[in-house]
């Protein structure tokens, strides 16, 4: 985030308790209940159908580009099999005449007069030699075929990570979420026996309260939150449908990971004499540009890069991985079955890797930081998860009744959750999404990269075409329902709220599971009231 991280923790952990959790907690089990995908879970309440349509772009344009993440670390990582590292010195064939290897003397921190002139040799690698940077988006320029190999590998892994569904991925998660807490440990052990860590570590924790009061701050922790959440996205209901029903669903690598990161800054500012906020970076400069720079300062380099960029590439896979397994889930959802096949999975994921690798080769261009960017900051930014999230806590609080979910739940785990889950899916939840939503469209400001590049206006453009094709989906869908539907208004609200269940609910409805009384689905004398609609589900 490009917050004081100091000040940033707290209205982190105010709206990770307050949103975060709720609403992660909400997808979690309406998946479980529902057992469907992020487009078939809102069959709850079907004229919010659009939210499953909203979370499916969004998904998808996050599957798209983060990507790009990896194919970085997995290009840096092949790199950081050499020493000395190729992005520490000059000399290269990518390095310009301006570049200067040298850092200013202890003592220079605040003092702009003794800073080294030229440019870093690790900006110069990440931009002259990864992105091969053009001078702009309308520059598209060559594709760096490297990185593009890098990129295919990446797919690739994916694909035969997720093919067969959650069964083999969650093997492999096994190793994927566990190993990286491995690293963490060893880099922070190396972290805090550097000079300048403590710094570091007091630069993260210590808030500057006069910047508490910024909008900024909070925006920044609300879109965090939300993104590493994975909220809004239908992954989270994807997976909470292969939950067996009655699965207990209710029994902070972030933050972990920030002392680990913190404490090599303050190593990096105490040895170049600067301020640690001049050594921060926020998004991919972290990882691509700080970090590494960082490790050319340490004894034994290579090793530290090299574990720093496996730990980068196997979170980034667990990501990945939850992605397209959301997104997958939904169009198999989408499928009736007169149109299944043998392979069917595998085909559907196979499609779906190549579609995003080809739209990711306009990434992989000497102006694809400027793509990458775009999708970035407008596709899965916090303006359009917020407005998913909101809608979620207003349609399970209020449209579907936030008591009769409780019931649901302790249909499910034998127990009803603590009552505050409810009052922040009513009250808490909605007002916080809301707020920081209002505060995002009033502080926005038009994308520039690297605080020098404007955006054409039709790139502007198609950035907000990217946010409106997710946020459109639950008002125009919401609309057609209602328009096709016959009636008065109120009947047509009332019929297009009324839940559609599937076979497993009426099994746990009934008493003690008592299956057989299944087998008619007429009416009984004392049922001619009531109306049981039924949808077949996989």
């Amino acid at each position: 985030a490009g917050a004081v991280p100091g000040v940033f923790l707290i209205p982190y952990l105010l709206i990770a308790v307050l949103g975060g959790v709720p609403i992660f907690f909400l997808e979690i089990s309406l998946g479980q209940f529902m057992k469907a995908g992020s487009i078939n879970v809102w069959n709850v309440a079907p004229l919010f159908k659009g939210l499953g349509f909203a979370s499916m772009v969004i998904v998808f344009y996050c599957n798209t580009y983060y990507i790009m993440v990896l194919a970085w670390g997995c290009y840096y990582l092949v790199s950081s099999f050499s020493a000395p590292l190729p992005w520490a010195t000059c000399g290269h064939t990518w390095n310009t005449p301006e570049c200067a290897e040298s850092f200013p003397p202890p003592g220079c921190a605040g003092n702009h007069s003794c800073e080294p002139e030229g440019r870093s040799p690790v900006l110069e690698f990440w931009e002259n030699r990864v992105l091969r940077l053009s001078g702009g988006l309308e520059v598209p320029g060559a594709i760096n075929w490297e990185v593009t190999l890098c990129l295919l590998g990446c797919w690739l892994l994916v694909y035969f990570c997720v093919w067969k569904g959650v069964k083999s991925t969650g093997k492999i998660v096994y190793f994927t979420a566990t190993f990286p807490y491995v690293v963490l440990i060893v880099l922070l052990i190396r972290g805090v026996l550097l000079p300048g860590a403590g710094a570091g570590i007091l630069y993260y924790l210590k808030p500057d309260w006069a910047k508490l009061g910024s909008p900024q701050v909070w925006i920044d922790a609300g879109t965090q939150i939300f993104f590493s959440y994975a909220i809004g996205l239908g992954a989270l209901t994807a997976l909470g449908s292969y939950n067996r029903f009655n699965n207990d669903c209710y029994n902070g690598t972030s933050f972990f990971a920030g002392f680990v990161v913190f404490s090599i800054l303050g190593f990096m500012a105490a040895e170049q004499g600067v301020d640690i906020a001049k050594v921060a970076e926020s998004g991919p400069g972290l990882a691509f540009i700080a970090y590494p720079r960082a490790v050319t300062l340490m004894p034994i380099a290579p090793l530290w890069a090299a574990l720093f960029f496996v730990m980068l590439l196997l979170l980034g896979l667990d990501s990945q991985f939850v992605g397209v397994e959301g997104f997958i889930t939904g169009i198999l959802d989408l499928l009736p079955p007169s149109c299944s096949f043998r392979f069917q999975r595998e085909v559907t994921v196979a499609l779906s890797c190549i579609l995003c690798f080809f739209i990711d080769l306009s990434m992989v261009t000497e102006g694809g930081m400027y793509v990458f960017q775009l999708f970035d900051y407008y596709s899965a930014s916090g303006t359009t998860l917020l407005w998913q999230a909101f809608w979620e806590c207003v349609v399970i609080g209020w449209v579907y009744g936030a008591d009769r979910f409780m019931d649901d739940i302790a249909c499910m785990i034998g127990y009803r959750p603590f009552p505050w889950m409810k009052w922040c899916w009513m009250v808490l939840t909605p007002l916080i999404c809301l707020g920081i939503f209002l505060f995002n469209v009033a502080y926005y400001k038009p994308l520039i990269y690297n605080h020098t590049y404007v955006y054409p206006w039709w790139g502007e453009a198609l950035g907000w075409a990217f946010a409106l094709s997710s946020m459109l989906c639950l008002p125009l869908t919401a609309l057609g329902k209602l328009l096709r539907a016959k009636g008065p208004l109120a009947e047509r609200w009332q019929r297009l709220t009324q839940p559609v269940w599937g076979l497993h609910h009426l099994e746990y409805k009934l008493p003690e599971g008592n299956v057989g009384a299944l087998t008619s689905l007429s009416p009984r004398a004392e049922d001619m009231g009531k109306v049981v609609v039924l949808e077949s589900v996989m």
